[in-house]
């Protein structure tokens, strides 16, 4: 796949210039359609004219699929709950539109004049529905792997954001994990005790063993108890899947 950008086919008012993706189409009508809002078609009434309504479908399946796939490679200690919630993040109408903007989508969209006048090339639901439709736009074009490459460059810097959290949304929550399956096997709570402190008082180091019917079944370590805690419970957790 060649790495250029694309002379996107712009509304009357819009702006020729390149769009900066890391893709060039092969099929023009693909990428034509993808930028056709329907208010666009309704106003001309031509039946040979397609908007992008479709394309919004077929690219919310896509994107999907490419960031699932994305985020169960990268975190793969995460639970199902744990990757859907940064999947709901990443695939939201903000983030969305948050990218569609850096690309500088809504100059490109073919928009009818009520929703040019209504200042349509800023509203976040239309620029949200055509970085989907492109997404379609270049699967059907190029493929999978075209697809995954333009999707996750125009996400980098949401998945950029989501590496510097210092917790990962539900990622850290092992002790609520371990907690269920006690009850769930055992009918017991863990038990976490404190066995070791070192360091001075500004930079701690705690080391928490956690215990199920009197046997020590994880050990961790962190800056406070609570992150010593979720280093031991996940320590046993690991153990147990094996």
């Amino acid at each position: 796949m060649r790495s250029t950008c694309v002379t996107m086919i712009p509304a009357s008012s819009a702006d020729s210039t390149p769009l900066p993706i890391k893709y060039q189409f092969n099929n023009a009508a693909l990428l034509n359609e993808a930028l056709t809002h329907k208010s666009y078609v309704n106003e001309r009434k031509a039946a040979n004219r397609r908007h992008n309504e479709r394309f919004e479908f077929l690219g919310d399946a896509v994107l999907s699929l490419i960031i699932s796939e994305y985020l169960a490679a990268r975190y793969p200690e995460l639970t199902e709950g744990a990757l859907s919630k940064l999947k709901a993040r990443l695939v939201s109408e903000v983030s969305l539109a948050t990218a569609a903007k850096r690309l500088d989508l809504g100059a490109r969209l073919r928009l009818g004049r009520g929703e040019e006048l209504s200042g349509g090339r800023e509203k976040s639901s239309l620029l949200a529905d055509g970085l989907e439709a492109l997404i379609a736009a270049v699967y059907l074009d190029g493929g999978l792997g075209a697809a995954r490459i333009f999707t996750l460059d125009a996400f980098a810097e949401e998945l950029q954001e989501i590496e510097s959290l210092p917790t990962i949304p539900g990622g850290e929550d092992y002790k609520t994990r371990l907690q269920e399956w006690c009850q769930k096997h055992h009918e017991v709570l863990p038990r976490y005790m404190t066995v070791h402190e070192t360091g001075p008082d500004h930079q701690k180091v705690f080391q928490v063993e956690v215990s199920v019917e009197q046997k020590v079944i994880g050990i961790g370590q962190g800056g406070s108890k609570k992150e010593a805690e979720q280093a031991a419970a996940k320590q046993a957790l690991d153990q147990i899947e094996r």
